[in-house]
């Protein structure tokens, strides 16, 4: 808002400024007298209109003679007009102006003083000439009276309109009140304004209504008749013929007649279902009783077009050969084979099901609630869950679209806008219907596990009757308002993690994990996929670039550190870019990548796996940790100093792990005796645990085996094995207990270098999960208490003093103090 004043009208026309602003107006003219809308676009116009509001708020309207012009100079706009004062402006969202004015008297503008920013004039006023004569009053009488009846001929306004005009005092302000609300063309409205006599000015204004009198007396003629005649499908035909007549009599082009009948007949061939079918009937009617300049006219349009260019009935044929799509998932994947193989499953239901329905069969409920599966693939980033829907839609030869619902917040995203709102618009579902074309896409909702809430709604609640099976087949969009049939949809959704989920969303569907891949398994997807990928998106030919083995190596291990293999993919286009400056220059015909070369393009390498650096001195100890973006490698350190028996746990843990680092700390100092500790260091010493890292969240119980490891390892002073990593719960009893994400633990193990994994007994069995190569690579110890933790992940004596002998090189270490920072 720009801002609202009231000013007394004698006192702003006592005291006009010498030069004033003016606005010109297309298709309009500003009658003294009235208060008046006015939108403004233009940012000549609307940079006067801030000015204005700044200032003493009177600005100079005048009319365009060519509407089509959007800044007219001072010889393309009439030079009278009406002096205005701006009652109220407000912004509107696409940087236009909404004003509402008071226009107070006829001026002439005399002179022109400014073109820039905007057009600015000298004005005089122009007060009409009223005459106090016989004939005046005739005048006013003959004008009252037609006004009359043209009113009376107006079914939407009513009578006393004429006994309000009666009470008008002054002819001139009559003149201006009738004609301000006249139908009028704009030559018109300013040959009236321009006229000098008030006399003069009610001459025309009698003619003009007279004029009108007939066309509405025309119209109540035609209407009579038909209404005597016909039934009500010849009445509506006749109706539009009354409509042509009417416009004919006006001179006016039949533009809207055409515009009716064009969406009538889309609305026939659109194919909608029933509820469809009557809301567009209905919505077709009441535009046919609109004006074309009517906001609502274009509300109506806008819906219509939504309506009628939906795949209401436009489905996809399905190609259900398993083995085509076996293929399919091949070409485009490199192993995940129970993801594939869940996936055939999944075809292959549905090739039944259309088999038995087409001998005769019905589907009962169990039936199509299978047909209506919704999958989540849940993993970390680029392990190809997005690309994995592309390949679904691929086989089946459907048509592919993904909605992101990433940081989504607003129901209305889902569900739309109700058409109350301005700038209303079908939800986003609605709106990737209409994009595909089709009302059987596979459709993709990526990024589940980030959907928010706040005061706009709880998209995830909205989300619930869209994978319903049993309730999508009448999804009711807000905007549309009519039921939707998504039920055909093969609806496949992606997440991070499930934690995030609601449990009610998550129960609708069927989950999938995909975890991070092994350096065999990327070494392979980059050979098969990745740089064919990259060899076209460079334009460089399969003889132009080639990879070693050992350079795939070299970038999996020391400039890529994640579980999927979209990091990788970009260093290999590195590489290709920094090849194709020496193909297009001229300097080779190809390029064999070696891992120096690797070193040469890409610099030194951003990733080292020092875990044996590591753990060199007493107080350090490797666990594995389950991240939304995979496994990883955790480093847990402890330091020992004089003190009292207090303990500083540092590196933003969380309150489970705090408590596993507390379990960790009493259960050795209750058990210091059997375990070779000297007790008194408990009551002599202050003990600080850290995890590195520590701008990093952490929470979880599965570290409470490293915790007491590196504790244990401190007090004893003797350090963890290098390559021993360890994962599980500690209880108060020195129990072992299982713990989750036990296959992505064991995959960040293999990628740092690790070879002995210590888990809990109870986890065994998701070794099944792992890889055939992975699994022969790594010893797994199996423990059910701590104890054997710690004789298997403890070096021995003479090996810890081999170590400490190699590592010494002059230092002098504190016999009350172990450091932990070999980083």
């Amino acid at each position: 808002m720009f801002g609202a004043t009231e000013h007394k009208v004698g006192d702003i026309l006592a005291n006009l400024p010498d030069e004033l602003p003016v606005l010109p107006l297309r298709n309009m003219v500003a009658f003294p007298f009235t208060m008046l809308p006015i939108a403004v676009g233009v940012p000549r116009s609307v940079r006067l209109v801030q000015d204005a509001v700044q200032g003493n708020h009177l600005v100079v309207l005048v009319t365009s003679h060519n509407p089509e012009i959007d800044e007219p100079t001072a010889e393309q706009v009439h030079q009278i007009g009406g002096l205005a004062v701006i009652q109220r402006a407000a912004q509107g969202e696409d940087n236009s102006v909404q004003l509402v004015v008071h226009v107070l008297e006829r001026v002439r503008i005399t002179a022109w003083t400014a073109s820039e920013p905007y057009l600015k004039a000298r004005i005089e006023l122009a007060p009409d000439t009223e005459e106090d004569s016989p004939e005046s009053e005739a005048l006013r009488r003959s004008l009252i009276n037609i006004a009359r009846e043209v009113v009376a001929l107006m079914p939407n306004v009513p009578n006393e309109v004429g006994d309000f005009l009666e009470q008008i005092e002054t002819n001139r302000l009559l003149t201006y009140v009738i004609a301000a609300n006249s139908r009028m063309d704009v030559p018109d409205r300013q040959e009236l304004l321009e006229m000098d006599s008030v006399n003069a000015k009610m001459r025309k204004l009698i003619q003009i209504l007279a004029q009108e009198k007939e066309v509405l007396a025309l119209g109540q003629k035609i209407t009579a008749e038909t209404q005597e005649k016909l039934g009500k499908e010849q009445r509506e035909f006749f109706l539009r013929r009354q409509l042509e007549s009417i416009r004919k009599e006006l001179g006016e082009v039949d533009d809207e007649a055409a515009d009716i009948e064009n969406y009538r007949d889309k609305i026939e061939k659109a194919g909608l279902p029933k509820e469809a079918y009557e809301q567009a009937t209905r919505e077709l009617k009441r535009m046919e009783r609109l004006s074309a300049q009517s906001a609502e006219y274009g509300v109506i349009r806008s819906y219509l077009d939504w309506l009628i260019e939906l795949p209401w009935n436009k489905l996809s044929e399905d190609n259900l050969d398993i083995e085509n799509a076996r293929r399919v998932l091949d070409e485009d994947h490199y192993d995940l084979k129970e993801v594939k193989n869940r996936i055939l499953e999944f075809l292959a239901v549905r090739k039944l099901a259309k088999e038995r329905a087409a001998e005769g069969e019905e589907a009962d409920a169990e039936t199509k609630e299978a047909l209506g599966t919704i999958l989540l693939f849940v993993g970390p980033h680029g392990v190809g869950k997005t690309s994995l829907g592309k390949s679904i839609a691929r086989a089946l030869g459907r048509e592919f679209t993904r909605m992101s619902l990433g940081g989504m917040r607003d129901e209305a995203e889902i569900r739309g806008h109700r058409r109350t709102y301005i700038g209303a618009m079908p939800g986003r579902l609605i709106q990737a219907l209409k994009r595909v074309g089709t009302r059987n896409p596979v459709f993709m909702l990526d990024e589940v596990d980030k959907i928010g809430a706040d005061w706009r709604g709880d998209p995830a609640s909205a989300l619930l009757e869209v994978l319903d099976p049993q309730q999508n087949n009448s999804f009711r969009d807000h905007y549309l308002d009519v039921d939707f049939d998504l039920s055909d949809i093969i609806f496949i959704t992606t997440a991070n993690q499930l934690d995030t989920i609601p449990g009610p969303l998550l129960d609708r569907m069927e989950v999938i994990q995909l975890d991070g891949y092994t350096e065999y398994e990327k070494i392979k997807i980059a050979q098969e996929h990745l740089i064919k990928r990259q060899l076209r998106a460079n334009s460089l030919h399969a003889d132009e670039v080639t990879f070693e083995e050992a350079a795939l190596r070299k970038l999996i291990r020391e400039y890529t550190r994640e579980a999927g293999v979209r990091n990788l993919e970009r260093e290999i286009g590195a590489v290709m870019r920094k090849a194709a400056i020496h193909i297009a220059a001229g300097d080779t015909k190809t390029v064999h990548v070696t891992p120096d070369l690797v070193r040469e393009y890409l610099g030194k390498p951003r990733f080292r796996f020092e875990v044996g650096e590591q753990t060199k001195i007493p107080g350090v100890a490797t666990g594995l940790a389950w991240t939304p973006v995979g496994g990883d490698v955790l480093f847990v350190e402890a330091a020992r100093s004089r003190g009292h028996g207090n303990l500083t746990i540092t590196g933003q843990l969380g309150k489970v792990m705090e408590e596993s680092v507390r379990i960790a700390h009493s259960y050795l100092k209750a058990h210091a005796q059997e375990l070779g500790i000297d007790e008194e260091r408990f009551e002599n010493s202050d003990f600080h645990i850290h995890v590195p890292e520590g701008a990093v969240p952490k929470d979880g119980p599965s570290a409470g085996v490293t915790m007491t490891t590196a504790l244990y390892s401190l007090l004893i002073g003797r350090p963890v094995r290098p390559d021993v990593a360890m994962t599980g719960e500690i209880t108060l009893r020195g129990k072992v207990t299982p713990v989750g994400g036990i296959k992505m633990k064991v995959l960040a193990a293999h990628r740092a270098g690790l070879r002995t994994i210590i888990l809990p007994e109870r986890n065994m069995d998701d070794l099944d999960e792992l890889p055939e190569d992975v699994r022969n690579d790594l010893t797994f110890v199996p423990v059910e208490r701590i104890d054997q933790v710690l004789e298997t992940a403890i070096q021995k004596p003479e090996t810890a003093a081999e170590h400490k002998k190699q590592n010494e090189n002059g230092r002098q270490t504190q016999p009350l103090a172990a450091s932990a920072d070999a980083q």
